[in-house]
């Protein structure tokens, strides 16, 4: 009886050994505009799972162009749908992988209170000096800000002053610093505990092309755990929460 708790022990120890061994980091690279509710849900998953999230935030652009030049990415949170199957398309994303984690909303913001009106009329006053755009070549939210601008008609009065960002992160500190008065962000990165500081415009979803968001495994990802783990997860209960938290439709 006095070696059953050393046995125990061993046991407890070879089982951590034997979950460690299976653990695996897991390469993503992540859409900027869903940096928030990602780090939320990389936290739940290594929770759950005991594999490690390296995640990369940034332009879905920059990511393709750095894909296809040999990045070593398992997995794309896109900002669109169009660049997941592009990649399936040519053999670098994993066919019969892709699925949409999120559809995203589009908004005109201000960190000025009482600055944009609850119709977006401040676009066509054309009362600012500079408005900040993701750069509608990379970031799928910047497309959707200059198809706002046309279609309301205001695009040609308004290019001039357009400040073109990087990424819809860059976008969002132009206006958070005040270097813009007002910008296209997603509504991720200002809807907070159900509420929007400043002031805000959420564009309505006829004005721009729907902007759903696919993942997809990227061949370095192909039969690896881990990366077929995230997928499952990010269609589960716990991550579709989150992602709805954060004023996306699922």
């Amino acid at each position: 009886m006095k070696h059953i708790p050393l046995l125990s022990g061993l046991l407890a120890s070879l089982l951590l050994l034997a979950l460690s061994a299976q653990a695996e980091d897991i390469s993503v690279a992540v859409a900027a505009n869903f940096t928030a509710p990602m780090k939320l849900i990389a936290a739940e998953f290594e929770k759950d799972s005991g594999h490690k999230v390296v995640a990369s935030y940034g332009s879905t652009g920059k990511f393709y162009a750095q894909i296809k030049n040999g990045a070593p990415f398992e997995i794309l949170l896109a900002a669109d749908d169009e660049t997941p199957a592009k990649l399936v398309k040519e053999a670098v994303g994993v066919s019969g992988s892709q699925f949409t984690y999120a559809i995203g909303k589009l908004v005109l913001w201000s960190a000025k209170p009482g600055y944009v009106d609850a119709a977006g009329a401040v676009l066509k006053k054309g009362d600012f000096a500079h408005l900040s755009v993701a750069d509608p070549k990379l970031a799928p939210y910047g497309a959707a800000g200059i198809e706002t601008l046309k279609a309301l008609g205001a695009y040609e009065a308004a290019a001039a002053k357009i400040v073109t960002a990087e990424n819809i992160t860059q976008a969002y500190q132009f206006i958070s610093s005040g270097n813009a008065e007002l910008g296209f962000v997603a509504l991720s990165q200002v809807l907070k505990d159900g509420k929007i500081d400043g002031s805000s415009w959420l564009v309505p979803a006829k004005l721009y092309t729907p902007i759903r968001q696919d993942a997809v495994i990227l061949e370095p990802g192909k039969g690896k755990a881990a990366a077929e783990a995230l997928m499952k997860f990010l269609k589960g209960d716990k991550a579709r929460a989150i992602i709805k938290s954060f004023g996306y439709d699922l």
